[in-house]
């Protein structure tokens, strides 16, 4: 098998290809790709491409649609950076508060001052700010990323609201019982001091953050995102930031404007900039590929339903297709016609793709599965030590 890297990929992922895989950026007529940042939009995909993995959570580098359309499962690895983005968006909620930034920068420009200590003690009222305990936090996503920093703000003495409205039974058993949940998003915007946001960037929440939504909030409000810049409409950030209806901005996605806009603290997309986030997303994005090509599970996969079953047969049958009425019957059909006893079968759909597994002791042709209508992709596993 043959795995391209679009990006550099910590070793502890690497590591765990055997030596029938072989890697690295030059390789061309690849299985997979193994990719962090690097955008795929403009990439001429060679048919050989059965998967894609992102070390880490976001796939907007991804074109989703086209992958679909070619039978590629593209994977991400949701949970695997969760607490280095936990970290620093608690970080993220100090400086949010207090001016600490400010303070630092016009203490260093003070360093050669000889009056320097009388001038800072008479200077730091500039930087008050308030503290967190006992104000209201939102909390805009209750994913992985969502539900620790909810708890940990919990355990800072905030009064903490979360949103989410598609929250997994997972995320839900593993929220704080003192985050109080709102399915209401108008009563979260009005009532809270803070706002962090934990949310995928898609159709629905692209902008969510925006001049109406802001009206809406506290005067002061103090606004995080650490998420995804799309997730808020820059030009009616930066005007209620020079109106002063937001006291401060706080994000992982720096642009030119954002950088010379006052009160805002912009990072260089240092969310899941630590070795731990690397090592963990790497190694789960590996995992999830060797997985996929091996065996034709799909586990975290963004186009593809979940679907992880053991193996019992030499031959695997797994089949990407259109989610359609009697699919199943005219693959069993082509099946059965070759004599061919189907030993298992799994079959799960998501939205308009399907996906299906079928364990046989034998072989099958797979130009006359490829035939059938509505077919996208098939692909045989041979034989596997059971």
């Amino acid at each position: 098998m043959k795995i391209k890297l679009a990006n550099k990929i910590d070793s502890q992922g690497l590591e765990l290809f055997d030596d029938t895989y072989v890697y690295g950026e030059d390789i061309e007529n690849e299985d997979a790709i193994l990719l962090r940042s690097a955008s795929l939009h403009e990439y001429s995909f060679p048919s050989s491409v059965k998967a894609i993995a992102r070390a880490g959570a976001g796939v907007n580098n991804i074109p989703i649609e086209r992958c679909s359309e070619l039978g590629i499962a593209v994977f991400n690895t949701p949970g695997a950076n969760a607490n280095a983005v936990k970290e620093l968006t608690l970080c993220s909620l100090f400086l949010a508060s207090r001016d600490i930034r400010s303070g630092i920068l016009w203490e260093e420009d003070l360093k050669d001052s000889e009056d320097f200590s009388k001038v800072i003690e008479k200077g730091k009222s500039a930087f008050v700010g308030p503290e967190v305990t006992g104000k209201k936090l939102g909390v805009l996503g209750l994913g992985a990323i969502g539900v620790l920093v909810a708890n940990a703000a919990v355990k800072l003495g905030m009064e903490v609201y979360g949103y989410d409205p598609y929250i997994s039974v997972n995320s839900a058993w593993s929220l704080s019982k003192w985050v109080r949940h709102v399915t209401d998003l108008n009563e979260l915007l009005s009532e809270c001091d803070y706002i962090t946001l934990h949310m995928p960037a898609n159709e629905q929440t692209r902008n969510i953050i925006n001049k109406e939504s802001i009206a809406k909030m506290k005067d002061g409000v103090r606004i995080i995102n650490l998420a995804r810049g799309e997730l808020v409409d820059e030009e009616s950030m930066i005007e209620a930031l020079n109106q002063e209806k937001v006291a401060r901005y706080v994000t992982d996605f720096a642009t030119y404007q954002l950088v010379h806009t006052k009160n805002t603290v912009c990072f260089p997309h240092l969310g899941a900039s630590t070795p731990e986030s690397e090592e963990n997303c790497a190694v789960m994005a590996v995992k999830e590929l060797r997985d996929y090509l091996e065996n034709g599970n799909v586990t975290n996969s963004v186009n593809l339903p979940s679907i992880k079953e053991a193996r019992s047969t030499s031959h695997r049958i797994c089949i990407i297709h259109k989610n359609v009425p009697n699919m199943l019957a005219k693959l069993t059909t082509i099946i059965g016609k070759n004599s061919i006893n189907i030993e298992n079968l799994v079959n799960k759909a998501r939205g308009d793709l399907a996906y299906t597994m079928i364990d046989t002791n034998s072989d099958v042709d797979e130009k006359a599965l490829n035939e059938v209508e509505n077919i996208i992709r098939v692909r045989v596993i041979g034989e596997k030590n059971l």
